[in-house]
């Protein structure tokens, strides 16, 4: 029975995500075109745009994950961050000027900020610790086919040429029945430790943690907005509504490989997939540099949808994993902190290579990081394996 009522519990998250993603991913790939076509705005002013609006939810992050670790109030800080989405739609309907949109996106991210290491704390907090890989993985496949669901209203929206601000305010709509499913989840409020004990001074993190949090970070100062690839499939040719499909097409990648993705990771180690995840994600954005014809392009769409799902369960299951008990929410916040300056930095940073340099200059210096990161990754989980392994090789030598 209780086995039966945790299931429930992540699929309530997983559907709270999948209909207010779908309703931000309605409007996801038509703000870059707003911005663009009606607004007059450059890509260097989408990189700024965006990089402002992730970083400062990012700060949240982390204050809001302990928040929901020390009150035991993960639910209201979810059902809080949620509802921003909707203020978010009534800004961007209000928005006449690139600071408008900027304006809304900082609402948007705001919310995301406060929801989502409460809401990742929720799913570990409901998961089996041996299929803790595949509880983010069945979230992330919600998640995502949510927003290919909103990809796919995106393209309709274009085709037909509904109008940005009728799409904008269309979009409401599936956002207030995703906070509505909130009131199903249901948040387990004992305290994992003594609460007097909660407090950020003085926190040890596990070595491993800390070498991985660290890499992440420098791997987030090549990962800018997927609005840049949205840009850069523009760039090569693609019309808006074909744009739209593209990322209609990633986002159906990713909600696919979610689930095996993830319980691959529990079965295999976290590093089996990271790895290769981060690996793909290196290649895939040098491809976008040094590859023009369209078929490439959608097979890129779709590999970067595979290093979104490979990197997204694991990852988190990997933090949950090695993190203090009763401070789950608090360092889940942490890299979705870290996460959000760093995407402030490359945002800006791929703005500018796009504006002074050219386009395949931002996707080359993220496509080197990602590679460089992957090694490291493999380097920090698997030190003891590479180590028994360079003795054998010594060995091997001697004997020789």
């Amino acid at each position: 029975m209780k086995k039966k009522i945790v299931l429930s519990n992540i699929v309530m998250l997983g559907l709270v995500s999948m209909f207010v993603d779908l309703s931000t991913e309605m409007v996801y790939p038509l703000v870059p075109l707003f911005l663009t076509a009606t607004l007059g705005a450059s890509p260097a002013i989408v990189g700024i745009i965006e990089g402002i609006a992730e970083s400062i939810a990012s700060l949240l992050k982390v204050f809001s994950g302990y928040i929901g670790d020390v009150y035991h109030n993960k639910k209201r800080l979810a059902f809080a961050g949620y509802s921003a989405s909707v203020i978010y739609k009534i800004f961007l309907i209000l928005a006449a000027s690139w600071p408008g949109v900027l304006v809304a996106r900082v609402i948007d991210r705001t919310g995301k900020g406060i929801r989502t290491a409460p809401r990742d704390a929720l799913v570990a907090q409901s998961s089996n610790g041996k299929k803790l890989g595949g509880s983010f993985g069945l979230h992330k496949m919600l998640d995502m086919a949510g927003s290919s669901l909103g990809a796919l209203f995106a393209y309709l929206f274009i085709v037909t040429n509904f109008g940005f601000h009728k799409a904008f305010l269309f979009s409401i709509i599936p956002a207030v029945i995703g906070i509505l499913i909130i009131f199903a989840v249901k948040e387990d409020k004992s305290c994992e430790v003594p609460c007097e004990k909660l407090t950020l001074k003085g926190i040890k993190l596990d070595g491993k943690l800390k070498m991985y949090l660290a890499v992440m970070f420098i791997f987030c100062l090549g990962n800018s907005s997927n609005t840049f690839l949205l840009l850069k499939a523009q760039e090569r040719g693609f019309s808006s509504s074909q744009v739209i499909l593209l990322y209609l097409i990633f986002n159906v990648a990713t909600s696919v490989l979610a689930i095996p993705s993830g319980k691959l990771s529990d079965k295999f180690g976290r590093s089996k997939i990271l790895v290769p995840g981060y690996l793909i994600y290196g290649f895939v954005y040098l491809g976008f540099a040094l590859m023009s014809s369209k078929p490439a392009i959608l097979f890129l769409f779709i590999a970067y949808g595979a290093y979104t799902a490979f990197v997204s369960g694991a990852e988190r299951a990997f933090i949950v994993e090695n993190s203090p008990s009763g401070l789950k929410g608090t360092i889940l916040g942490l890299y979705g902190m870290l996460q959000g300056i760093g995407l402030l930095l490359s945002s800006i940073i791929a703005g500018l290579l796009w504006d002074y340099i050219n386009s395949g200059a931002s996707f080359i210096f993220g496509g080197v990081i990602g590679i460089i990161s992957a090694l490291t990754i493999l380097v920090i989980l698997e030190k003891n394996n590479l180590m028994k392994l360079f003795q054998r090789a010594t060995k091997d030598a001697d004997k020789v």
